[in-house]
């Protein structure tokens, strides 16, 4: 292979942090905190390739973003759970990294949550758990703390939001665990903010706070977990009678029972003063609302529009009536109340917890639960809001990677409870990665996955069994109208897959006709166990579309119906193997003691145990594989030790113990692989003792050809299959440090010949779980599947 040093990243799914303020828009570029990173994603892409890079920093969860173009350039603002704020500048070479560390800032000593900066200046706030809100000057490379408030023992703050007056004088809105809002001011020449105003109103906690100006005005919206958005009014005039008239005379006030005090607030100073009065109730929403943001300026609106986002599933978009000044919501996206449906069935339980504008006005997005971010763009040409294609990924530890035997497909399982499948959508020249199914939403931590040929896989979880799916006839047909995969043709898959609503297994169903009635709905003659989801009903038309399905179709319309569950195991299950030609399946589960670190045979023609288990470790085997011509298992674990079993002659589903080292490691061993099949003997071991060993069985007996000192523990390898039958053989390795490694070895001694680190950028930020190559393609070069702790899926290509 020649340049084989030349690396892209062709991929990565990132899913977001579920906090009201881990996001942020501007121009070309949305950014949201994904576990301890920040994803960057080009929403203005044509070839939709999703998030272009990871920025990589944080130590702990990523709570806020925030763009701040100031007179030094464009910076990224992030603060975490890891007690910081960082400032991002954007970088001068953005193929290496789109932004740059330039300061880490100290002050808070709890969890940051909101960041609010002040547009075109140089000041920006931050809020943390410690109960303080700090004001800070910025500079080129780094900022000056001014301020610090302290709000405790009265509230701990949750948003912030701060503008502007006319005169020069600067308001900072503070709101979180409490219902009102205090109004802090500072005059442009003295550098302390004074609390001038406390709003009250509000009987939950304050999620959201956003300025917007309105001529000569400022209006404050405020989104509460009491489920309804307040507008705030600030009048650059001095008080009229009709401020502090009735509170129900104004048009712009939804009518309601609700308390609606109308007291005329005095902020500001000599030279500019201005009267808060409460301007409008918006009600609408059924749940806790997360976000409210107004329409950028430029989005060439007559008049302020705000975007509401709320757990009721439901994105709102509000603005006064011109004829009555009745705030009315005209638009609302999302899903509607007939839908919500078994939402732990689906995975759709919990909501929006982010709304955001496109920095033109444009589209709009939003964050669900699950991570996955959905996009809407409005087509003035039929006056509609049509969804785009989003992103979507983990929001927990990856820990199991499989290719489909043929390439065709990724398959992904997580903490997380969910196991995806990505695919290349190939259309007029260009092809991009995304998500096209969710085969299985769990009720426990899934740990691990094994593909049995092109249709089928099993996985196994915390549940202490596996279980095995079924490919659905309507991923099979959208995989292959979209990727250009073969079709299955020989009637085995069923339509789609459902769970019922008290169930815990997808079952198999039959599609329906798109004018059919739903049987059995209606008479109510079914069994509660059996009761379907009204809202996951497959019909016909359902996945035959022309783009990766949406998230409401993932969550919904992607689940893979179950085969067959295999019991034996006491504990969690730690590992899975399948063989290359799908008759058997490897199991291991966590274990203390030697009764439980058995290994667990079965055969998938009838999936029936063999029996008896295989014995050879005495703590959790961490790692399983079959070799390229299933004649050998190899078994890798925390007791150190590495041990292989030989299939039977006579019994093709039976193997035997044939060659163990009880001191293969002075750590315990994390993973294992059999290099391809021109070496069919030789495998590799590698653990927390920093180092990657190669070996080769030559009949009984185990030499040892190579070892790969590291400056940390390996904790995942894989052999690539040669395009080529060449002098050299490839093996990629990464380690708890997110560093990913490719080693070149000489394929008649195993010797290396060279060694190279994939660029940090392309690395995680935590310890690498898993890696797979690429099986059967045949494209530029040759590509690898990185998952790590950091909740991304990476996949990179390594350059013919």
């Amino acid at each position: 292979m020649t340049n084989r040093g030349i690396l892209s990243l062709d991929f990565t799914a990132a899913g977001g942090n579920r906090h009201p303020s881990a996001a942020d828009w501007t121009a070309g570029e949305l950014a949201y905190g994904a576990g301890t990173n920040i994803a960057i994603w080009n929403t203005d892409d044509v070839q939709s390739r999703g998030v272009s890079a990871l920025v990589r920093g944080h130590t702990d969860t990523v709570n806020t973003v925030k763009f701040h173009d100031s007179p030094h350039g464009r910076f990224l603002i992030s603060g975490g759970a890891d007690k910081t704020v960082r400032l991002w500048k954007a970088g001068e070479d953005s193929s290496r990294t789109p932004y740059e560390q330039v300061a880490v800032l100290t002050g808070h000593t709890a969890s940051v949550n909101t960041i609010s900066v002040l547009p075109g200046g140089q000041v920006f706030v931050t809020g943390a758990a410690d109960g303080t809100v700090k004001a800070w000057h910025q500079g080129e490379t780094g900022a000056k703390l001014e301020q610090s408030i302290d709000l405790k023992p009265r509230y701990l703050p949750l948003a912030t939001a701060i503008a502007k007056l006319n005169g020069g004088a600067i308001v900072l809105a503070v709101a979180g665990t409490s219902s009102i809002i205090q109004l802090y001011v500072r005059s442009d020449t003295k550098a302390q903010f004074e609390l001038q105003a406390s709003l009250s109103g509000h009987e939950g906690w304050i999620r959201s706070l956003d300025f917007v100006r309105d001529g000569e005005d400022l209006l404050l919206a405020s989104a509460s977990q009491d489920k309804y958005i307040r507008l705030w009014r600030f009048r650059n005039d001095q008080l009229s009678e009709a401020a502090n008239g009735d509170a129900t005379a104004g048009p712009g006030l939804a009518a309601t029972t609700k308390s609606l005090s109308n007291k005329a607030h005095k902020v500001g100073f000599d030279y500019s003063k201005y009267a808060v009065t409460f301007e409008a109730l918006l009600i609408g929403h059924e749940d806790w609302i997360y976000t409210a943001r107004w329409a950028p300026a430029s989005g060439n609106k007559s008049s302020p529009t705000l975007l509401t986002a709320s757990a009721d599933n439901s994105l709102a978009i509000w603005h006064a009536d011109q004829a009555s000044g009745v705030w009315v919501c005209n638009t609302r996206l999302g899903e509607i109340s007939a839908q919500k449906g078994s939402t732990t069935a689906t995975g759709s339980t919990g909501g929006f917890w982010i709304g955001l504008w496109h920095p033109e006005g444009k589209s709009v997005a939003s964050l669900g639960r699950i991570g996955s971010w959905r996009q809407w763009m409005y087509d003035s040409g039929i006056d509609t809001w049509v969804q785009g294609v989003g992103v979507s990924g983990h929001t927990q530890e990856v820990q199991g990677l499989a290719w489909a035997r043929d390439g065709s497909y990724l398959l992904t399982t997580s903490s997380d409870q969910t196991t995806r499948m990505f695919a290349a959508w190939k259309r007029d020249g260009r092809s991009s990665w995304h998500e096209f199914a969710r085969p299985q939403i769990h009720g426990y931590d899934l740990n691990c996955i094994g593909s049995l040929g092109v249709n089928r896989f099993v996985s196994g979880a915390d549940e202490k069994l596996l279980r095995v799916f079924d490919k659905p006839k309507a991923i099979d047909s959208m995989l292959s109208r979209l990727s250009g995969t073969e079709a299955t043709v020989d009637g085995s898959l069923a339509d789609a897959a459902n769970m019922p609503v008290l169930g815990l297994s997808n079952k198999a169903i039959t599609a329906v006709a798109d004018d059919e009635p739903i049987n059995g709905l209606v008479n109510g003659n079914h069994d509660e166990r059996e009761a379907i989801d009204p809202a996951s009903i497959v019909r016909e038309s359902t996945l035959d579309i022309d783009h990766p399905p949406f998230e409401d179709q993932l969550a919904r319309h992607t689940l893979w119906p179950e085969h067959e569950k295999l019991y034996g195991h006491g504990y969690e299950i730690s590992a899975v193997a399948t063989s290359h030609d799908a008759g058997m399946v490897a199991t291991a589960c966590k274990a203390s003691s030697i009764d439980h670190a058995v290994i667990r045979l079965y055969e998938t023609k009838e999936w029936r145990e063999v029996k008896p288990a295989l014995t050879a470790h005495t703590l959790t085997v961490t790692a399983l594989a079959f070799s390229c011509d299933d004649e050998y298992l190899l078994s890798v674990g925390r007791d150190r030790q590495w041990a292989i079993f030989q299939r039977t002659k006579d019994v093709p589903t039976q193997y035997v113990p044939l060659a163990a080292n009880t001191k293969g490691h002075s750590r315990m061993i994390l993973d294992c692989a059999w290099a391809p099949s021109c070496a069919p003997t030789v495998f590799a071991t590698a653990g927390r003792d920093k180092a990657v060993k190669i070996w080769k069985l030559g009949g009984t007996e185990v030499e040892s050809l190579t070892t790969i000192a590291t400056n940390t523990a390996v904790t995942a390898l894989a052999f690539s299959q040669p395009l080529d039958v060449g002098e050299k053989t490839l093996l990629a390795f990464g380690g708890d440090d997110g560093q990913v490694y490719l080693v070149d070895l000489l394929s008649n001694t195993f010797e290396v010949s060279e060694k190279r680190s994939v660029p940090t950028q392309y690395c995680a930020s935590a310890a690498i779980t898993c890696l797979r190559w690429r099986p059967g393609h045949s494209g530029e070069g040759q590509q690898l599947a990185v998952g790590s702790e950091d909740g991304a899926v990476r996949i990179l290509t390594v350059h013919n």
